[in-house]
Parts: C-alpha cells; sequence; structure tokens
C-alpha cells in the first residue's frame, strides 16, 4: 500500500519480528503435525466455562485478543494475525452438499463437499480481528468452537448473532491462533444462518452458562406462527421505525416470497413491498438490489396515487444509479420521476447535480474551489464523477497491465481524476491496521484490514461491482474475476480480496480539513486507507512522470513533465531517496525489484557509495529539519552549500546525466530558499 503519512510508520526490533513471527508460524507448524487426524470431542462445560471466562475479560477490555504493542509505548496497539495459506470459498450449491456430523471432522482439513448443521448455544465473544462461539449438533450434543476471522459483522450486527441455527459449508476444522480446536470461517458465504428472526440475545443474561442445556434452550427461538404477506409488510415497517435495517429486509423479503406463490394476493402488494425494501437497501448501500427493487415496484397506472408512488420509485432507483457512478441512468431515472411530480425540488437538484457529474466525467472539468469548500465542512467523500478518457489499460512488456495516455498532455495538466471504489478514513470507526504474517513469503507487513472489510461487504452487497475489482492484480487468483451466484447470494474470496488490497490500497493520508495544519491526526491503528480502481494500474517509476494528490477522495493525477499520446503513465509507490531502503520497500509491499534508469545508475554505484552518499544526506536533512530556511544564519548556508557540494561529488556527472540526484532534493529547496530571503 502506497502511504502518504509517515507518522502511521511501525517499527519493530529484530526481537519483536523473531517474536510474533514465531508465535505466528506455531500455529501452522501444529498444524502441518495435526493434519488429518479425527477430531478429539471436548468437555461441553469446559467450553461453555471458556466463554464465560472470555465474555468477562471482555467486559472489562482485557480480552485475549492477539496484539502486538507499537514501539514507542503508546497505548495504541496492533492486531496481528495469518493470512497464509489461502483456501477458497464454497462454490458448491446448498443442495448438492453432503450432511456431515461433528464427529467426522479432520484436523486441518477443508471438508470439500460436505455441510455441516449447528445451533448456537452460547453468547458471542466479540474480539477486534474475530469473533467467536460455542455451537451444539442437535443430534449427538456435542459441542465445538465455531470461529469467524477478519469478516465478522454484516452492516453493523455481528454475523453469529444473526441468528442461532448455522449451516457451515464444506467445513475448515483447524486449530486457532491460541492453538484450540475450531470451526474456522473465513469466506463470509461459507456460513449461512438459517433462522428468519433473529433469536433475541437479551435471553442469555437469564441463563447459566456452565448449564449446557439451559444454554442450548437460550437460542431455540420461540415456533413462528404462520403470516400472512400483509403481516411480514407491517413488521417490516415497524423494524424500520426501530431501525432494526436487516430485520425490515427480512420481513420485506419473506412477504414477496409469499406474494410469489400465492396468486390471490394483489400485486399491489408486491410493489409496495418491493418499494419498501428498495428504501431498505439504499441506507444498506445494496444499491444493485435497491435499483432493482424500485423498478419492480412500478405499477404504471396513471391515477395521481401511483402516479405519486412510482415517483418515488424513481427516486430510489435514481439514488441507487447515482451512487453506482451509472449517472446517464441515473438522469433518465430522476426525468421519470420529475415527469410524475414536476415539483419535487430535491429530486430537481439530484438531477442538477447529475448533469454535473456527467459533464465531468466527460470533460475533465472540476469546481474544484466547490470541492474545498465541502471538505471545509467535514465532507471527505466528495460529490464528483471519475474523469479516465485520458487514459487506457493495456499491457506494459515486463510489467503486466499499466495505464497508457490516450492523447498528448502538457505538463501540469490533468491526466485523470477518480473516486475511489471504497475509502475508510482513519477518523470513522471501521478504520483498523493490522499486522499480518503470510505463510507463503514468510514476511510480516501492514495491512489496512478495515479497508478489506469494507471492499468484501461492498461487494457482496453490490455483485455489480466484482468484476472490475477482481480484475486487479493479486498473486492469489482464488476464483477468478467471473460473479459466482449460490443460494444466500454472490460467493467472495476474501483471500482474493486480501492479495488485491494489499497490492492495490493507497494510502490517502488524513482527511483534509480546510486548514492549514495539514489534516487531522490518525493514530497508528487507524491510518486511512482506500481503492481507486483505475489508478490501481499505474506501475512504479523512481523517476516518474505523473504526480497524485488528494482532495478527500478524489485522486487527482497531474503530469510533471508532457507526455505524448501512447507513454505509460508512472507514479513513485516510494520516494526515499536511498535506494537500499526504496527497493527492500517495494519487493516486499509489491513483490518486485525496479530497473528504472535511476535504480540502475544507483546499483552501479556500489554499497560503499551509497553509504556515504546517505550519510552525508541524513547530516543535510538535520540541518534542514534544526534550522527555518526563512531564518537560516549565515554559517548555516555556508554549511549547507558544503553539504551540497559533497553530496553532489557522491554522483558522476556522465552517469547521472539527465537523471534526478535524490539525495539533493530537501538541502537544495532549503537553500533557495534561504539565499532568496
Amino acid at each position: 500500500m502506497s502511504s502518504a503519512n509517515q507518522h502511521n510508520t511501525i517499527f519493530l526490533t529484530p526481537e519483536e519480528d523473531e517474536r510474533m513471527r514465531k508465535t505466528l508460524k506455531g500455529r501452522l507448524q501444529k498444524c502441518q503435525v495435526l493434519a488429518g487426524q479425527p477430531r478429539v470431542p471436548g468437555d461441553p462445560n469446559s467450553r461453555l466455562n471458556q466463554v464465560a471466562t472470555a465474555s468477562l475479560l471482555s467486559d472489562i477490555a482485557a480480552a485475549p485478543d492477539p496484539w502486538l504493542k507499537a514501539q514507542n509505548g503508546q497505548p495504541d496497539a496492533i492486531v496481528a494475525f495469518v493470512v497464509g495459506y489461502p483456501y477458497p470459498p464454497c462454490t458448491v450449491l446448498l443442495q448438492d452438499l453432503q450432511p456431515m456430523d461433528l464427529s467426522d471432522l479432520r484436523m486441518d482439513t477443508h471438508h470439500r463437499g460436505r455441510v455441516l448443521t449447528v445451533r448456537r448455544v452460547t453468547p458471542v465473544v466479540k474480539l477486534v480481528a474475530f469473533s467467536w462461539t460455542v455451537v451444539q449438533e442437535e443430534s449427538s450434543g456435542e459441542m465445538e468452537r465455531l470461529e469467524v476471522l477478519l469478516h465478522k459483522s454484516k452492516h453493523g450486527e455481528d454475523i453469529l448473532e444473526t441468528g442461532s441455527i448455522f449451516v457451515v459449508k464444506e467445513p475448515y476444522f483447524t486449530l486457532n491462533d491460541q492453538g484450540e480446536p475450531t470451526l474456522r470461517i473465513d469466506h463470509p458465504s461459507d456460513l449461512v444462518c438459517t433462522d428468519f428472526l433473529r433469536a433475541d440475545s437479551s435471553d442469555f443474561s437469564t441463563k447459566e452458562v456452565g448449564d449446557s442445556q439451559s444454554a442450548f434452550s437460550a437460542t431455540t427461538p420461540t415456533a413462528l406462527t404462520a403470516k400472512t404477506a400483509r403481516e411480514y409488510k407491517e413488521d417490516g415497517n415497524a423494524a424500520l421505525k426501530q431501525q432494526a435495517l436487516l430485520l425490515a429486509h427480512a420481513n420485506y423479503t419473506q412477504g414477496l416470497q409469499l406474494v410469489t406463490k400465492d396468486s390471490a394476493v394483489k400485486e399491489e402488494l408486491a410493489c409496495d413491498l418491493f418499494r419498501n425494501r428498495a428504501h431498505i437497501n439504499l441506507v444498506l448501500n445494496r444499491l444493485d438490489e435497491a435499483k432493482a427493487d424500485a423498478l419492480a415496484s412500478l405499477t404504471g397506472l396513471e391515477d395521481q396515487k401511483h402516479k405519486e408512488l412510482d415517483s418515488k420509485a424513481y427516486f430510489r432507483a435514481g439514488c441507487a444509479a447515482h451512487n453506482l457512478g451509472d449517472f446517464q441512468e441515473a438522469k433518465r431515472f430522476f426525468e421519470e420521476h420529475q415527469k410524475l411530480t414536476p415539483g419535487d425540488k430535491h429530486a430537481a437538484a439530484l438531477l442538477r447535480k447529475t448533469e454535473s457529474r456527467l459533464k465531468e466525467q466527460a470533460s475533465g472539468m472540476y469546481d474544484f474551489k466547490k470541492i474545498k469548500v465541502s471538505l471545509a465542512m467535514g465532507r471527505p467523500r466528495v460529490d464528483a464523477a471519475s474523469f479516465t478518457l485520458n487514459t487506457k489499460v493495456g499491457e506494459s512488456p515486463g510489467h503486466g497491465r499499466g495505464l497508457f495516455a490516450t492523447r498528448d498532455m502538457a505538463f501540469g495538466e490533468i491526466i485523470l481524476c477518480e473516486k475511489p471504489f471504497c475509502v475508510i478514513w482513519g477518523s470513522e470507526d471501521e478504520a483498523l491496521t493490522a499486522m499480518t504474517y503470510d505463510g507463503r513469503d514468510d514476511k510480516i507487513r501492514v495491512f489496512p484490514a478495515g479497508l478489506c472489510k469494507a471492499v468484501v461487504q461492498k461487494l457482496l452487497d453490490n455483485p455489480s461491482q466484482v468484476e472490475k475489482v477482481m480484475d486487479l492484480y493479486g498473486d492469489y487468483s482464488g476464483i477468478g474475476k467471473q460473479i459466482i451466484m449460490e443460494d444466500s447470494g454472490p460467493v467472495i474470496d476474501t483471500f482474493q480480496v486480501y492479495d488485491i488490497v494489499a497490492r492495490n490500497a493507497f494510502g490517502p493520508g488524513p482527511v483534509y480539513t480546510g486548514r492549514n495544519d495539514g489534516g487531522e491526526d490518525e493514530g497508528v491503528r487507524k491510518a486511512s486507507a482506500g481503492l481507486w480502481i483505475i489508478a490501481s494500474y499505474i506501475n512504479h517509476s523512481c523517476i516518474p512522470n505523473a504526480k497524485k494528490e488528494y482532495m478527500g477522495d478524489l485522486m487527482v493525477l497531474r503530469a510533471t513533465r508532457p507526455i505524448s499520446a501512447g507513454e505509460e503513465i508512472t507514479h513513485s509507490y516510494d520516494k526515499s531517496s536511498d535506494y537500499d531502503a526504496r527497493n527492500a520497500a517495494l519487493m516486499k509491499t509489491w513483490g518486485f525489484t525496479c530497473t528504472c534508469a535511476l535504480c540502475i545508475a544507483e546499483k552501479a554505484d556500489g554499497p560503499a557509495l551509497r553509504k556515504k552518499r546517505y550519510e552525508l544526506e541524513s547530516e543535510a536533512n538535520a540541518l534542514v529539519e534544526r534550522d527555518e530556511a526563512a531564518r537560516a544564519k549565515r554559517l548555516s548556508i555556508l554549511k549547507a552549500r558544503r553539504l551540497d557540494q559533497s553530496i553532489n561529488s557522491t554522483y558522476d556527472d556522465k552517469i547521472y546525466n539527465g537523471l534526478p540526484r535524490m539525495a539533493l532534493l530537501k538541502i537544495q529547496k532549503w537553500l533557495a530558499e534561504a539565499t532568496t530571503r
């Protein structure tokens, strides 16, 4: 991930690195030893007591979450977990899977082609990187631990708390990081809640967790009486008033299923249910379904009542299309809305906004002054369109795919402006930075886990966006880029998303506030990160022809020199002037060694000359940081000039002809400011 904020850098001593590596590798090694061995049933009371203890510790903020303390001694800490080895999600329909029992489980095994049905019998223990509970098999009464890793929530609700009866598709039985046997869920689609209504979690407070029988009854749902479609609609409306959005969605969905089965039910009720569910989907950011529901609710009737209802449907379809970036379609829906209710000023304003987005998309002309005013008002997610007509994706010899200019561009000209597919700001609750150990290459990395979670959720909610995200580069190809739909919705390979985010995410830095302080401070645990699709195709060069900046979540890429049509667009992933540090970072984060002209020249200098240059540069940088240029004394200026000459002498004029001399940039800028004064 390309970072814009060096304050979020995490330093590990060799001892900390080794301790973390040893801890996280330990689980993988134990799993290899135990792989294929039969499951050993645990003591039910022991498992239930574990939940009681963990819940108590969690309540007093001392949960046994695997944290790694930052070296600077701050109270901030970084959650650490293993990401290798990846495995694909189940892509088999539920009806084609063969049932299995807990007794059939084998250690560290993916039970392909099988399915396990269990009931949750304890409260859910919720930690930063995962949630877990104890589940029971109804036929045998045996219990086992069930964990959902990272992607553990859905629209603010913990997945394990959305019901009591779960179907685990192709169960993965393994050891967790604490060495305990567990059913592990990495892919959300591998866990299906079969409850329609959530069990009331408040029931747990009246049960004794140490008593397995009472814990079992705590999650047994009350028998549901048969309801009509109209009753489901009324229950959905009541849930909506209480802001229980997922429950409202479930009620409307159940009502629609009855409508489609009962031809005697009036079609108007179906339209009401679709229209109401469209509203819920808009709030939940399920934009694909929101648009489809809104259009399905259209009656086409000419009386005033139904015109107003259809107008509302077009409005919701327009909002969904606008938020998906389909501005031409959004314009059409808003125009239909205006035809039916021409006096609606709010919709007229949205139509004007949509027309402005279409102009931005076609011309690349933006009202940056207005955007900055919006940022100053605390709205970092800019209402703007992406402009990409100056570029196209193509093959870059030796570098996979890259981004190329479609026309000549002058110095300073906008190459592209792009809105992100997804961005999480450090000030938001969803932000989470993690340390990951990847078993594939034995490396520890800093990773924007919060962004990864948000990308997975957005793809689950909007399958139309899957192909363009999964087309991005990642080391693990997973299940490919084509959308796979199953009984419970789309299948997303979370390991595939992990690799895509790790290789393509950008760190935009803290939110711009409009003040002169550069933005809000970010803690080490919560750095801003985002995924910009088109910009992800831009390859690295240490002598790039483009430079990016951010206005809120709008990335603006400008030419740093004249660019010819057909030329590849490049920017710098790492701007370090230290050749060795720069290439180490490029290899660790992006998996390649740079072979640009500058790197070839610096490599030829040899380690001794590079070390001498680095020491001189460090001395010069210390002077720059210590002495303000505007108030520099003559002695400091003389010393700066001597350092400038010494650093410059480490560069061979012939070899570096036409190449930037990176170690001189800061000291020469300081000298220019000081001598101008």
